[in-house]
């Protein structure tokens, strides 16, 4: 029995997808709802992402727009998204809407964000490896138990390096991207 490819391609495609998500939240001097979305608020007696409890818009290119689904948590809303000071945005209730300027990335900031852009690229090359080490050592225990031959191994190996080689390129287009946005103005 040669390795499940398709059930390794979904389990890197998870590790990938994740990637994704994390570096949409990475600043770019551009408004856009992926900076804000996976917020969690405290609402409900529970905490749900911001996406949940409000409709996120980017009316301009530096300002982000939260029309909160119910007006009673519009400042649990504002209160989490100033809280993370990491980001640097400024929550402004405005009525029945949250209005979040973004401001223009300064040199250090943009710097700030492409070193954390690398950290976070290398977790998910990480990830990569990780999922590519135990599906190694599956095939080496399958081989080691003859339930495969030294071809099928071989075979299953190169498989799961062509794979390992294909997520990563998609790692370094995804990093490529952002590094773009984030480099914008320098």
């Amino acid at each position: 029995m040669i390795m499940d490819l398709d059930a390794v391609r979904k389990k890197m495609q998870k590790g990938l997808d994740f990637l994704q998500d994390e570096l949409a939240q990475i600043k770019t001097g551009r408004a856009t709802p992926a900076l804000v979305e996976k917020i969690l608020i405290e609402a409900y007696e529970t905490k749900m992402p911001l996406l949940e409890l409000a409709t996120i818009t980017a009316p301009e290119p530096n300002e982000i727009l939260v029309s909160p689904f119910d007006q009673t948590i519009i400042r649990n809303i504002e209160r989490a998204i100033a809280f993370k000071k990491e980001m640097g945005l400024s929550p402004a209730v405005d009525e029945e809407v949250i209005r979040i300027r973004i401001a223009p990335l300064t040199t250090e900031r943009r710097e700030e964000f492409l070193r954390l852009l690398g950290q976070r690229l290398e977790i998910g090359r990480v990830a990569i490896r990780q999922i590519r080490h135990e599906e190694r050592s599956k095939i080496k225990r399958m081989f080691e138990d003859s339930e495969l031959n030294e071809d099928e191994k071989r075979k299953s190996e190169e498989d799961l390096q062509k794979l390992t080689d294909e997520m990563n390129e998609k790692i370094q287009t995804i990093g490529e991207a952002k590094k773009q946005e984030i480099a914008g103005g320098m």
